[in-house]
């Protein structure tokens, strides 16, 4: 695995959320030793990291982001020697593991807690977020991200503690160093056991002010980042990945500074709320502004070339799956999942790919007792009880729905998909007959084989990791296209970004190149561009 500093620039990292890959043992919920059995697999669609949602021990009031050990895997998903082995295994393939860490908060069972409740002198008090007062007088107004009050009261100690979530997930306190030194203990720990990287949630909070209301982007939020990299991440060749929510190109700079002071990239997600209603929330649907859009992705490009780096992706486990969002997931699913491709990868910045993309599955459109997400429950009963139409709110469900992500993996047509040989902890997508990956692996028109090209050319082309961004034909209310160039080699990528049969303006430009990668098989006619038809062409020079 060399020690490139830069590697991950041509890396693509691939998204597993464990409970729904694979199931080794038959209990309906996937495990390490499933993602283990898989690594044949990843190892040929040949991505080079695999980002895990959390696995440390958690009792999983918010799917494992409260954790109660940093130090245990959850008994969900194996055991610690299990990690050890997927680590392992997955090196055989020279794929890095990422690990979920949440370092802004703990769950409330974790020991420093439940020794810091005990009483005001105990040494683990200071490790969280104390204030004193009086029960039903609280320190402030301030209110937590999943709804209620941001204080929750300890009677035996008389204080209230801070939690910027549940109350299930108490905000750990970084201005005591004693916090930060077990944090950084912690890290090496699992460093030492090699694992290839950190994904840091909700990094951004880490550096709150409550009496402030600060709770974002903090005045020490980057003299903490720096001091976690400076003992940690700056003592290996890691990828790591600071999510921020309040992230602005001129943050992201420090985030990504070139020098390796902060982290390798930024994830930010700017693009993700367009086609929601302005100022309302993400369920109140509205049509994507496919303009701003192209702007939104445009501005990143530019601002952060040669100063950052950007994470490109358009699915997570809390995003519905964007062949059935902003593609055509019925009679154009192929064609448009890989435009949607196509387009993303040939950006500046390291691809994420979510575990089912590369195979193009498709949201999914349950009764509501068939959903297992705890925001789907609440949405429907709030807005039932608020006098929507039900049939309005189960549409924004099947539409925008955080469960869409994880229905399983649909791996074969055989009985739950090849998932598990007992009772799925979710339902299985209905479609998994037609598609799953025992279908595409070999078939050189595939999704999957699109996706494997995409990682290859990555590898191949510097222009892809290095060239300058330009977008081309702005204003076009069909077409996404876009210039890459270095030095010596230029890219331009065509996209139709619709169902239409439609004049391609770029045919002069693109006559003398050579095509890359397409999605339609006959591309002598250059002429038009059919549905959701997508290029990427090539030549040398300037």
């Amino acid at each position: 695995m060399g020690s490139n500093e830069k590697w991950w620039k041509n890396a693509v990292v691939y998204q597993i959320y464990p409970r729904s890959f694979q199931d080794s043992d038959g209990d309906g919920i996937g495990d390490l030793r499933g993602i283990i059995q898989r690594m044949e697999y990843l190892g040929k669609l040949g991505i080079d990291a695999i980002w895990l949602s959390p696995v440390c021990k958690s009792p999983q009031a918010d799917n494992g982001y409260d954790i109660s050990d940093y130090q245990d895997i959850d008994p969900t998903f194996g055991t610690v020697e299990d990690m050890e082995a997927l680590i392992k295994e997955a090196g055989k393939y020279n794929i890095r593991i990422i690990m979920d860490l949440v370092l802004n908060h703990t769950s409330n069972q974790h020991r420093w807690f439940q020794e810091a409740r005990k009483s005001k002198d105990n040494p683990y008090h200071d490790f969280y977020v104390w204030r004193d007062g009086e029960e039903g007088v609280l320190p402030n107004d301030m209110r937590a991200i999943f709804g209620g009050s941001a204080w929750e009261w300890v009677p035996e100690i008389k204080q209230y503690y801070f939690h910027q979530f549940l109350p299930e997930q108490p905000d750990l306190n970084w201005e005591n160093p004693q916090v930060r030194k077990e944090i950084y203990d912690m890290i090496r720990w699992w460093m030492d056991k090699g694992v290839g990287g950190f994904r840091l949630d909700v990094i951004d909070q880490i550096a709150k002010e409550p009496d402030n209301k600060i709770t974002i982007n903090g005045p020490k939020l980057h003299e903490f980042i720096q001091e976690l990299s400076k003992e940690t991440f700056q003592k290996g060749d890691l990828i790591t990945v600071g999510e921020a929510w309040g992230a602005d190109p001129e943050r992201a700079k420090l985030y990504s500074n070139p020098d390796g002071s902060e982290f390798s990239m930024v994830f930010q997600f700017e693009h993700i709320g367009l086609d929601q209603q302005e100022g309302k929330d993400k369920w109140d649907l509205a049509p994507l502004p496919f303009l701003k859009l192209k702007q939104i992705f445009t501005r990143w490009q530019k601002e952060l070339h040669n100063c950052g780096w950007n994470s490109l992706f358009w699915n997570n486990h809390d995003l519905p799956r964007i062949v059935s969002r902003w593609g055509n997931d019925k009679e154009y699913r192929v064609e448009s999942a890989k435009m949607l491709a196509i387009l993303l990868h040939g950006m500046q910045g390291t691809p994420y790919i979510y575990q089912g993309e590369e195979l193009g599955m498709t949201n999914v459109q349950y009764e509501i007792e068939d959903y297992r997400d705890v925001e789907i429950h609440n949405v429907y009963k709030e807005r039932i009880e608020a006098g929507y139409d039900r049939d309005e709110v189960m549409h924004s469900i099947h539409v925008k729905g955080r469960d869409n992500a994880r229905t399983p993996m649909q791996w074969d047509d055989t009985e739950n998909a090849g998932f598990t040989i007992g009772t799925p902890w979710i339902k299985v997508n209905d479609n998994y007959k037609d598609i799953n990956a025992k279908s595409q692996v070999d078939n050189p028109n595939s999704i999957f084989n699109c996706y494997k090209t995409l990682i290859q050319l990555r590898k191949e082309y510097p222009v892809f990791v290095d060239g300058d961004f330009t977008l081309l034909l702005e204003n076009d209310e069909n077409i996404f296209a876009y210039r890459r160039q270095n030095t010596d080699q230029t890219i331009v990528i065509v996209c139709n970004f619709y169902g239409n049969t439609i004049d391609m303006p770029l045919a002069e430009e693109c006559k003398n190149m050579e095509i890359l990668l397409a999605n339609y098989d006959n591309t002598e006619d250059m002429s038009v561009l059919r549905p959701y038809e997508a290029r990427i062409y090539f030549s040398h020079g300037r």
